[in-house]
């Protein structure tokens, strides 16, 4: 339980950051290449015993937390282009209800069993993130919410966290974790730097060192928001649909109230609503499992 309450709160410091990254006008690509290696560095400081140059190549998660690397920095440029053609909250919705894949995963792949009540926590929690997501500004019907842009943004999110859940169950053993994370963010600093050189070719833009600072106070609870999620698939006492379904609309509640308090956001009436909705849906998932 403490893994999974410590991926949720690491979490929603990233949606702080980011927050600030926003009002201070810091370049987010600069700001994720230094938060990419940021979070290899303190990862494989943490890979007690390990010589990660020499030994990474030979584990058999290597090619997964390649392309896992390469989706974290995809799945970002998505995001972006979505929200500059469509709107905040269509790339809002499109993100948060992509919990929806990794759930269908680990019910039909891994055979978990459904119960009504499962059942209607899923769909309350589906309908929750939805809620909290949409604002009066988000007119889904005028920003194509089907067409391709927010669907990608649907997919690769939701394909990220079910490909954590397939290598982290197939081949990560129990001392690897910090060193699969680490991984990960390695191949994601790396695509970063590239997509940053032919940035360059296009239109050179100097490196500035509020990104440094940005990408440091964004690379700490980003690898931990990894680390201790896939902790808490092993050892948080729920079933692998409960951990997606309690540590997405917790974030989502969480973030929401942060909002409130920190950058003095407004909630409007659907908002209010669904926030209610993920408390309710986080009590009955998590008793669905426990029940199991």
């Amino acid at each position: 339980m403490i893994y999974l309450l410590l991926s949720i709160i690491s979490s929603c410091l990233i949606y702080m950051v980011f927050k600030w990254i926003g009002k201070y006008n810091v370049d987010q690509l600069q700001a994720l290449i230094i938060n990419y290696i940021m979070a290899f560095i303190l990862g494989s400081s943490l890979s007690v015993n390990r010589n990660f140059f020499a030994e990474v190549t030979s584990e058999p998660w290597f090619i997964g937390s390649a392309v896992l690397g390469v989706l974290f920095i995809l799945v970002f440029y998505l995001m972006v282009q979505t929200t500059h053609h469509h709107g905040l909250g269509v790339v809002s919705v499109a993100s948060k209800m992509s919990l929806s894949l990794p759930v269908l995963f680990v019910i039909f792949y891994y055979d978990e069993p459904l119960s009504i009540l499962k059942v209607t926590g899923i769909l309350l929690a589906l309908a929750s993130v939805y809620l909290v997501s949409i604002t009066k500004n988000t007119n889904l019907r005028a920003a194509g919410f089907i067409t391709l842009l927010p669907f990608l943004v649907f997919l690769g999110s939701g394909v990220v966290e079910s490909t954590i859940k397939y290598l982290e169950a197939s081949y990560v053993e129990s001392d690897e974790v910090a060193y699969f994370s680490s991984s990960v963010f390695l191949f994601a600093g790396l695509t970063g730097v590239m997509a940053y050189i032919l940035q360059c070719f296009i239109r050179y833009k100097k490196f500035a060192f509020r990104s440094v600072i940005a990408g440091i106070a964004l690379g700490i609870p980003n690898y931990f928001s990894i680390h201790f999620f896939i902790e808490a698939l092993r050892h948080s006492g729920f079933t692998d649909a409960a951990v997606f379904v309690i540590n997405n609309v917790s974030i989502v509640l969480l973030s929401t109230m942060i909002g409130i308090i920190v950058f003095s956001e407004r909630l409007e009436k659907q908002n209010r609503i669904g926030v209610l909705m993920a408390v309710i849906a986080i009590g009955i998932v998590a008793l669905s499992s426990y029940q199991e």
